[in-house]
């Protein structure tokens, strides 16, 4: 049976696009398409109009700034870790990258700053750290395209909202899997996807109206954050 099946959508340049479905829905499979770690059976991916696999392999991926589930980062410097998407990066650059992820600040208080040892995985940061230096990598990239799967998952609110805030100013069409309903309100389309298929799509306020699991997945996050602000007060 086809992993995904009759899946339909379009990304304009610039634009966010958010995916959500339960584990094992196809959302990681379909991103990876893109990249052309997975060649379609089926149908058409294309890139700016053109099949993309008509297109030079590496030319696609190097325009592509892909950050995994599971973080890929090595032992050294923190500066040669973000800079490992990019090894022409500048110093400049690399601190832009930095910023743009929000965490530069971090990067600033640690040891010695940007030439800080991390170990293997990074084991010495924070899950959110290491989220968030993986997006840095990518970014250093200067990506025409941007893939985040699940990649803010250990991000608090207030640091994913100024990440997206950020990734908004930026000239890249960014396709983003999470579960968190705070991180599609902003996007410009929203695909639910369950079992391979593509159950619903529109925006925020359009999946509201007419999508009870979309809804369902609203009420009981704001339910959650609810019960969470009380029990710190």
């Amino acid at each position: 049976l086809p992993v995904l099946q009759n899946i339909s959508f379009q990304a304009g340049a610039g634009q966010r696009i958010a995916i959500m479905g339960a584990t094992g829905s196809g959302k990681t499979s379909l991103v990876q398409l893109i990249p052309r770690l997975y060649e379609e059976t089926e149908g058409t991916v294309c890139l700016d109009g053109h099949p993309a696999r008509e297109l030079d392999v590496h030319r696609v991926r190097s325009s592509i700034g892909y950050v995994p589930q599971e973080v890929l980062l090595f032992s050294g410097s923190v500066r040669d870790n973000i800079a490992w998407g990019n090894p022409e990066a500048s110093a400049a650059e690399i601190e832009l990258a930095a910023r743009q992820a929000q965490i530069h600040e971090t990067i600033e208080r640690l040891p010695q700053g940007y030439d800080t040892i991390i170990g293997q995985k990074g084991v010495n940061l924070s899950g959110g750290q290491r989220q968030r230096l993986s997006i840095a990598r990518a970014l250093a990239r200067r990506p025409a395209i941007l893939i985040l799967d699940d990649s803010t998952s250990a991000l608090d609110v207030q640091t994913e909202s100024a990440l997206l805030q950020e990734l908004k100013e930026l000239a890249c069409t960014t396709i983003l899997i999470t579960q968190k309903v705070s991180s599609t309100a902003s996007a410009d389309l929203i695909l639910l996807l369950d079992e391979g298929r593509l159950i619903e799509k529109g925006s925020h306020q359009e999946l509201m109206k007419r999508s009870s699991l979309y809804r369902t997945i609203y009420d009981s996050q704001h339910e959650e954050e609810g019960q969470h602000v009380q029990g710190i007060r």
